[in-house]
């Protein structure tokens, strides 16, 4: 019987995969609506009597979205003032979904990674993921990749799809 050769592990093929800067609980979420009465109207000075009780420890090196989950309508000062309680312990603070600080998140680490392992090399850009990266992640990953390898496919190794080849 004739030996099964493994020629995707021999190839030179390199996997770039998402899931391994995948957040986890470096990222939250803060509804600013609880502070609200009733979930809709501020009184300032609840409001930040609140704020200053509260315990902001939770939220230490950690990247949090801050939203309202009521259609309460608010001033921009009251976001401001949640974000000068936080400055001091969060790593950064975004208005918005906790989709978008993932997005932030990875976009602040695929500005700092090193890239030479993909230098000039065939690289997947792994698309099955178990956790849930958001789609434009992938846009934000092909543009720093198309910078340095040799071509980028996405997909596994048993099915990619050819997004990017370099010119010779």
């Amino acid at each position: 019987m004739e030996e099964i050769i493994n020629k995707v592990a021999q190839s030179s093929l390199v996997v770039f995969d998402l899931e391994d800067y995948y957040p986890d609980d470096h990222v939250v979420d803060l509804d600013v609506s609880q502070w609200l009465a009733e979930g809709f109207l501020l009184r300032e000075t609840d409001f930040r009597a609140q704020l200053k009780a509260m315990d902001w420890t939770p939220y230490e090196d950690k990247y949090v979205a801050l939203y309202c989950a009521t259609d309460a309508i608010l001033p921009a000062w009251a976001f401001a003032l949640v974000a000068v309680h936080l400055a001091p312990l969060a790593l950064k603070i975004i208005h918005g979904s906790k989709e978008l600080a993932i997005i932030e998140w990875y976009q602040d680490i695929l500005n700092k990674l090193d890239y030479t392992d993909y230098f000039e090399k065939p690289v997947i850009l792994k698309g099955c993921s178990k956790k849930a990266v958001p789609n434009q992640v992938y846009t934000l990953a092909i543009q720093k990749l198309i910078k340095v390898s040799k071509s980028v496919m996405f997909g596994g190794a048993c099915s990619a799809v050819p997004l990017y080849k370099a010119k010779k």
